[in-house]
């Protein structure tokens, strides 16, 4: 088991938002995070990735405590957070960008070449270089967050909304991408409100509501739940 979070408890003030939640993820293996809007979703991430301090619980990574460091430090141990919408520096050109997310890294040749192997993924990018983030289209701006984040070389990358505001075209463009990232042998945590792409592409699913766990299965598997279909795919 590459991460686990166990018995979280998280609040926003006085406000209780994670309630005893607890999930788990194996290396190189997808995890989505399903449930409605204020199930604590995307605070499972903020709460990994150190942006929140958990009330009570525990985080281990690789079985080791990490609730207690800060986020460059859980960047560091190579576990990256792509927030939602998006998350780039809107006045830096698309390479500045991409320099700025190899911040913690001191291997100069090395970024060099992951900046080259992003660009063959992303061919748009390299298209677009020089030119400023704030002019291109949400879904270009959606790449270049994952090339911001690809270029830590993540051994867990945590995706917030991917597909938020996107055109189908273009999240599923998007999925594919992280469906490709994954055969990399990067593990990826999934927070979705496309709840039947998220469950697709996923080898096992948590479903949350109001700030617990819920229910816990494989993609396929809770597509097939009569349960998820009735509440989350309009079945």
């Amino acid at each position: 088991m590459i991460l686990e979070a166990k018995n979280l408890h998280v609040a926003y003030g006085e406000i209780k938002v994670l309630r005893n939640i607890s999930i788990q993820v194996y290396a190189s293996e997808i995890v989505s995070i399903i449930g409605p809007n204020g199930a604590g979703k995307s605070t499972v991430l903020k709460t990994i990735a150190g942006l929140l301090k958990p009330m009570s619980g525990s985080i281990l990574h690789n079985g080791e405590e990490i609730s207690n460091l800060k986020t460059t430090e859980i960047v560091k141990r190579g576990l990256c957070l792509v927030t939602q919408g998006r998350s780039v520096f809107p006045s830096l050109t698309v390479e500045e960008n991409l320099q700025m997310g190899a911040f913690t890294r001191k291997d100069t040749a090395k970024i060099k070449q992951d900046l080259d192997s992003i660009y063959e993924r992303f061919p748009i990018l390299r298209d677009r270089k020089k030119q400023l983030a704030k002019t291109m289209s949400g879904g270009e701006q959606r790449m270049l967050s994952l090339g911001m984040a690809l270029i830590l070389n993540p051994k867990i990358l945590m995706l917030d909304e991917p597909s938020l505001g996107l055109s189908p075209l273009v999240w599923k463009t998007i999925f594919s991408t992280i469906v490709e990232i994954n055969r990399d042998k990067t593990t990826i945590i999934i927070v979705e409100q496309n709840v039947s792409a998220a469950l697709q592409i996923c080898d096992r699913g948590y479903v949350l509501d109001l700030g617990r766990n819920r229910m816990m299965d494989t993609g396929i598997n809770l597509l097939k739940n009569e349960e998820v279909k009735k509440l989350y795919l309009g079945g």
